[in-house]
């Protein structure tokens, strides 16, 4: 790996300071960025809207689909550059990142050309509808249907955890479409209007007090078979393209927690003296660091890998993995560390702008969100390990003749 920056990767560094400097304000210490409501998505789309404008939008799609036409490293650049700011990139990372490729590698090239820049600007924002209530973890379990109508089809179902669903405009959308074959053959993908009738929307209320994610009902909602995206009965295939591709972008946006913990370290002090000089708190900062600097190394390991002309692989499931385990330890500890002063969640009272507090009721959904541990753990296993499967009694069976409970 070689880290130093080219004279080219050097001007364009430059260029990115330039426009973070003139259009996004500096972070301060334990600032959060996400979802905060309409406000922050109108915010979010002026900003990518500028972001575009710039060139610096989708840095390695190719220009004729709105993108830059530049390297994984450029995007490495503007990740380091942009961490010093207060940026609306989290808003558009699932239909930029996991909806795009997909849209790139199985869409005409006339509905590339059509969708794709309005995607790159944030004219059009998108999500991707994969979760259900009854499938879990478990994607391939899914049942929302598709029946094909001629030239149309009839989607029905009920999609959950869905980001952003409230303010999309388009969706990539994962259905059944033969109940009669195994779970991983009888399914496809397609886009889908979030705004047409048949699609209701309802934003769920989170313990942190947002509304990130959504419930997604499908009424006999209507779409067009040039919607589709990829074969029929090829959906498995076009939902890891969406999911390498989601786990690759998480990698790039996922909190660990650390330099927080860090500046907390540095600062905080109990009883009269500095927390550095507890011996648990040097144990538990020494243990962090080091998984946190594993992290980074194996973070740019994937990124000259695939800077090299190779692929994003599931060891982008490891950032996932140990990212949000410790994003959520390091949270929790920080609490125990203010004694009674760890429930107060009002910025102006707590220690650190109530960061820590609010990335306690946060971090759930983090770890749940792209995957759980679970299945970053066989994912790891499986295709980086080369351990056998875990076995599966539904191994082969057609998805309807699998066995259920009440309901």
């Amino acid at each position: 790996m070689d880290f130093n920056d080219t004279a080219e990767l050097a001007e364009f560094r430059h260029r990115v300071a330039d426009f973070l400097d003139a259009n996004a304000q500096r972070r301060t210490d334990n600032q959060l960025r996400g979802m905060e409501g309409e406000q922050a998505f109108l915010e979010g789309k002026e900003w990518y809207a500028r972001k575009a404008e710039a060139g610096l939008a989708c840095l390695t799609w190719p220009k004729e689909y709105g993108g830059a036409g530049l390297t994984p490293l450029h995007e490495v650049i503007w990740a380091q550059e942009a961490e010093n700011y207060l940026t609306r990139d989290a808003q558009f990372v699932i239909g930029i990142g996991n909806c795009g490729p997909a849209i790139m590698h199985f869409a005409t090239e006339e509905t590339k050309r059509e969708l794709l820049p309005r995607m790159a600007s944030a004219e059009d924002v998108w999500c991707q509808l994969f979760s259900e209530p009854c499938a879990g973890s478990d994607v391939a379990g899914l049942r929302t249907r598709a029946e094909r109508r001629g030239d149309e089809w009839l989607v029905n179902g009920q999609k959950i955890w869905t980001s952003g669903a409230q303010y999309s405009d388009y969706g990539v959308v994962l259905t059944r479409t033969d109940p009669t074959v195994s779970k991983y053959r009888g399914l496809t993908l397609f886009m889908i209007d979030m705004r047409q009738q048949g699609v209701e929307v309802r934003p769920i209320k989170q313990m942190d007090g947002g509304q990130h994610f959504a419930e997604v009902f499908f009424n006999d909602a209507v779409i067009p078979d040039s919607y589709r995206l990829g074969d029929v009965g090829g959906g498995w295939t076009g939902a890891l393209t969406v999911l390498m591709s989601e786990r690759l972008a998480i990698s790039g946006v996922q909190p660990t927690g650390f330099p927080q913990f860090l500046d907390l370290v540095k600062s905080l002090e109990l009883n009269g003296r500095p927390i550095a000089e507890d011996p648990l708190v040097r144990e538990r900062l020494a243990t962090w660091y080091s998984r946190y600097a594993g992290l980074q190394a194996a973070n740019k390991r994937m990124i000259t890998a695939v800077a090299k002309g190779g692929i994003a692989g599931a060891e982008a499931s490891l950032g996932k993995l140990v990212g949000a385990v410790m994003n959520q330890e390091i949270a929790n500890f920080a609490c125990q560390l203010f004694g009674q002063a760890g429930i107060i969640q009002d910025q102006e009272l707590s220690p650190e702008q109530a960061h820590f507090q609010k990335t306690v009721l946060f971090s759930p959904g983090v770890r749940l969100a792209g995957g759980t541990d679970e299945v970053m753990r066989n994912i790891l296993a499986e295709q980086v390990l080369g351990l056998p499967q875990e076995p599966r009694a539904d191994k082969g069976m057609a998805f309807q003749d699998i066995p259920t409970g009440p309901g």
